[in-house]
């Protein structure tokens, strides 16, 4: 594979710029090799990490998380029990916060039904005054 440019791997992975070098700065991702001109030279390898690190992202693990999935991922011959105690973790909160965006789902809904017919007798405007 031909090295990418920084513009490129974003291209690629669907992640901004920015965030690549930020991935770059805390370590989550390697510092790449540089061109003779000091522009970032992306090869494979920053391409399969960056896409794992964006799946991550994407399905709600923090940095941290994705940090210690990474540690993982790199000794295949471990027990998988790290990885599902993770994954068990963060689906429990994910239930949770479905759990509350039910219940402000609900508020949400009783407000917007009970409106009264000047902003005097607003539901809304006097729950959030409240």
């Amino acid at each position: 594979m031909k090295a990418l440019s920084i513009g490129k791997l974003g291209e690629k992975t669907g992640v901004n710029v920015e965030t690549i070098r930020y991935y770059e700065k805390i370590g989550l991702l390697p510092e790449p090799g540089r061109t003779e001109a000091g522009y970032r030279q992306y090869g494979e390898d920053h391409l399969r990490r960056l896409h794992f690190i964006r799946r991550g992202r994407d399905l709600g693990f923090s940095i941290e998380a994705i940090r210690e999935l990474l540690r993982l991922a790199a000794h295949p011959e471990s027990p998988c029990e790290d990885a599902d105690h993770m994954a068990a973790e963060h689906l429990a909160e994910v239930e949770r916060k479905i759990e509350e965006l039910k219940g402000l789902r609900d508020a949400l809904n009783e407000m917007a039904n009970c409106c009264g017919h000047t902003v005097a007798e607003c539901r809304i405007i006097d729950a959030l005054a409240s």
